[in-house]
């Protein structure tokens, strides 16, 4: 009888032991991973990003695009709009649920 309570108990302080240790590895990781100095080359990734980024909101669009690829974007969209009918498509649509 004293032995099947020591089991049971045991188990059940192995599992809650568990559920704790596997928390704090968990947010551990997180902290580690936010304090660690980013690898160079996903430095320089990102560095890219946020430079194409800057570049992209001062020139209001796709950035380096010649007047070619403007002359390709409107025909796609009158193509598109002959096809599916009128409406803006440079946005995402709308949808009303009733």
């Amino acid at each position: 009888m004293i032995l099947h309570q020591i089991l049971r108990l045991s188990s059940i302080f192995r599992s809650a032991v568990s559920i704790h240790l596997r928390r704090n590895i968990g947010l551990s990781a997180i902290v580690f991973n936010k304090t660690k100095e980013l690898d160079p080359v996903q430095k320089l990734f990102l560095d890219k990003i946020r430079e194409y980024n800057t570049k992209s909101k001062q020139a209001g669009g796709p950035v380096d695009a010649g007047p070619e690829f403007q002359k390709e974007m409107n025909e796609s969209l009158a193509r598109l709009q002959r096809a599916y009918g009128e409406g803006d498509l440079t946005k995402f649509p709308e949808f009303k649920f009733e």
